[in-house]
């Protein structure tokens, strides 16, 4: 399973995220991916307003808000949350 985390650098919310993730990761574990938005200008334009956004398996499961239950979900099953977004 790949999980990847989209933010960047003094966002509290993607912080915040990370931490969440890594507590999960020690339920079912998973390599986690952080992604700085600002080094690439075509991800600070598409992710700038909704980071942080969290990506498993080529899907995104939560962005804006960390939604703790859509990724837990995603990462119990080892797939994306129903109607997740494709990348």
């Amino acid at each position: 399973m790949r999980v990847v985390l989209y933010g960047k650098p003094g966002c509290h919310l993607c912080d915040l995220a990370e931490s969440r993730l890594r507590a999960m990761s020690g339920r079912r574990p998973f390599a986690l991916a952080k992604v700085d938005i600002l080094s690439d200008p075509a991800l600070e334009e598409r992710f700038g307003m909704v980071i942080p956004v969290v990506e498993i398996d080529g899907r995104i499961v939560s962005e804006g808000r960390f939604d703790e239950k859509a990724v837990a979900r995603a990462v119990a099953g080892g797939t994306a949350a129903p109607g997740a977004t494709p990348v």
